[in-house]
């Protein structure tokens, strides 16, 4: 049962009160809230992150985006800084549930989540974001795609660590990314399938590329061996075609009631690749 509401005003003061007792942090807690009332998790005490005025910002740092912890959907969807340097994360956030969702959950609090499918977690990933997780014993960064053990399940103990911000580099004029998703018409839920692709050209080549697919797996899924596949090669339709075959081949999607088969799901997931690679490339090229 809830005793106490702490609403904390630096950082220091929600590590102390996380070591009060069972506490939990809470920014957005568009998941939270439901989960404590289906008594899916416990909590004494919530520790509030939004009085915290790091945690609020937006900005560019030695070339990196970081994204404080309070940050809403919305606030990044309409941010200049990450619609100029990082489109994909915009779109991403514009995708999430309704404008009422998107004023209250965080970007972070969409990572902590661990919902595999979460929109702005997989435009993060795509973009190679770390978290910056802050204990009683200091500071630790960790990727974004290792912070899942399972569907709904995270390394991150909210009840001992506080994830202060994500961060990721700024895109620049050779790079382009794109995210696609294909959801129920009409429907605020998590999306049938989402892809985002961020890509690096140089000489018309493809440099690096991370693609990123969900759910079809237990967190958002990389496309490794697709990525290997176009490095160094040429950016035309061939080439999409087969990465995308491959990225395809990676994926393990489950019969759902909701979302459809697996193998609907994965023959269109081919589809969506190829889309998010071949805007991607186009961005890259200006």
């Amino acid at each position: 049962m809830l005793k106490d509401y702490v609403r904390a005003q630096t950082v220091d003061e929600v590590l102390a009160a996380l070591q009060k007792g069972d506490a939990r942090v809470i920014a957005g807690g568009t998941d939270l809230i439901l989960d404590l009332q289906a008594e899916k998790v416990s909590a004494e005490i919530l520790v509030d992150i939004n009085s915290i005025d790091d945690l609020q910002n937006i900005e560019l740092v030695d070339g990196q985006i970081r994204i404080g912890a309070a940050v809403t959907h919305q606030q990044a969807a309409e941010s200049q800084l990450v619609l100029d340097s990082a489109p994909v994360l915009a779109e991403a956030c514009r995708s999430v549930g309704s404008l009422q969702i998107r004023n209250t959950g965080t970007v972070v609090g969409n990572v902590i989540n661990a919902q595999p499918a979460a929109d702005a977690a997989v435009a993060l990933v795509a973009l190679g974001a770390v978290a910056e997780i802050k204990t009683e014993n200091g500071t630790a960064y960790q990727p974004v795609e290792d912070l899942y053990t399972g569907v709904g399940k995270s390394k991150i103990d909210s009840t001992k660590q506080l994830v202060t911000a994500v961060q990721f580099p700024a895109l620049l004029p050779n790079q382009g990314s794109a995210f696609i998703r294909l959801a129920q018409r009409g429907a605020l839920a998590l999306p049938v399938l989402n892809v985002a692709v961020v890509a690096s050209l140089v000489n018309h080549k493809v440099e690096w590329v991370r693609i990123v697919m969900a759910p079809v797996a237990p967190r958002p899924l990389r496309a490794v061996e697709a990525e290997n596949m176009l490095r160094g090669r040429e950016v035309n339709e061939q080439n999409i075609l087969e990465a995308a075959k491959a990225a395809a081949a990676r994926a393990n999607p489950r019969d759902s009631a909701l979302r459809g088969s697996g193998q609907y799901r994965k023959s269109v997931l081919e589809t969506l690749v190829k889309r998010g690679l071949s805007e991607a490339f186009n961005k890259a090229q200006g």
